[in-house]
């Protein structure tokens, strides 16, 4: 193996989901036939997982190009342990975990562990998001926090008389818009909807509500211990040059057009980059590894090493339209 870090591509994780729908072809993933694709994994590095959620096991991204094509992000992460995200004693595991989503039918109502439940709970692991809405079906909505006002005791009624959906904040899918979920937000990603989410490495999810589905289990004594019964932030308006700021990540819109460039990184930090729309290249003057195509639906993870010689840009007569998620 290689002592260099590069820009690392990775094989897509597909997973077929209840709600999926067939979506995430147009991003350029090959979908299996006869599956509702839910999820497509970009970048993953998770030792294990629940089986409510991936369904069990680890689920690690294995790199697609140059000398590691073959080996886990894992693998990556104990060879350049400094270069990777930029720090001296870096986590064993990589801090984010990147997806596209296609919601063909509504998501469960659900929570993930609040800060106290994890403190308090070794096995259950903080799931702060955000989604960036790619695109909406006309009227479609996603469920995003409690309606000011309702108590835990309305809640857990409303929970038995299946009217949960009544006492949630439901906000038009707007592409474009990127919401910030942080752990603890009672959340459902609304039928139509189509978003790139970028996340804490975790699946520890409560299921609150799951629109008359059977055979998947709810976990209502947890999610009531973990609501946070506060408003969740505001949606960011990326297109507009919004930056959603966490104590984990920072999410960025760039869009260039002919002749335009910019690094993947203004600040040196480790940056996974999303195609979200046209062409274009990945390149360095300096940075010693061959320049990268980029295509819609691709991902890349930029080392924090590379980040500020690591360039964009467009196909010549082309726009590049990308998601840039770097860790905090």
């Amino acid at each position: 193996m290689t002592a260099t870090p590069y820009p690392l591509c990775f094989r897509p994780i597909l997973m077929p989901k209840v709600w999926g729908g067939r979506r995430l072809a147009s991003f350029g993933k090959s979908l299996p036939e006869g599956q509702p694709i839910g999820e497509s994994w970009e970048v993953a590095d998770m030792p294990t997982t629940s089986a409510g959620g991936a369904g069990g096991g680890a689920q690690r991204s294995i790199i697609a190009n140059g000398p590691l094509a073959g080996r886990t992000l894992a693998d990556a992460m104990k060879l350049w342990p400094g270069p990777m995200l930029g720090v001296a004693e870096a986590p064993a595991q990589f801090p984010l975990l990147v997806k596209l989503l296609d919601a063909a039918e509504n998501l469960s109502v659900q929570v993930h562990p609040s800060p106290a439940y994890a403190r308090a709970h070794a096995d259950a692991h903080l799931k702060t998001e955000c989604w960036y809405i790619l695109d909406a079906a006309p009227g479609s909505v996603i469920y995003k926090g409690v309606r000011p006002g309702v108590t835990r005791d309305a809640f857990a009624k409303a929970i038995t008389s299946g009217t949960v959906v009544d006492l949630l904040i439901a906000e038009p899918a707007i592409p474009g818009e990127c919401h910030n979920l942080p752990s603890g937000t009672c959340h459902a990603l609304g039928a139509g909807v189509l978003v790139a989410e970028v996340q804490t490495p975790s699946d520890t999810t409560f299921r609150v509500f799951d629109w008359g589905r059977t055979g998947r289990e709810l976990h209502v004594a947890q999610s009531l211990e973990c609501i946070q019964w506060s408003p969740a932030p505001p949606a960011v308006k990326m297109k507009a040059g919004g930056v959603l700021k966490t104590e984990f990540f920072e999410v960025r819109h760039a869009s260039l057009g002919p002749g335009a460039e910019r690094p993947a990184s203004a600040d040196g930090r480790c940056t996974i980059v999303m195609v979200l729309a046209g062409s274009g290249s990945l390149y360095a003057e300096e940075g010693g590894f061959a320049p990268l195509t980029l295509r819609t639906g691709d991902s890349v993870l930029v080392p924090a090493s590379l980040a500020s010689d690591a360039t964009l840009s467009p196909n010549d007569s082309g726009r590049l339209e990308c998601l840039l998620a770097s860790v905090a």
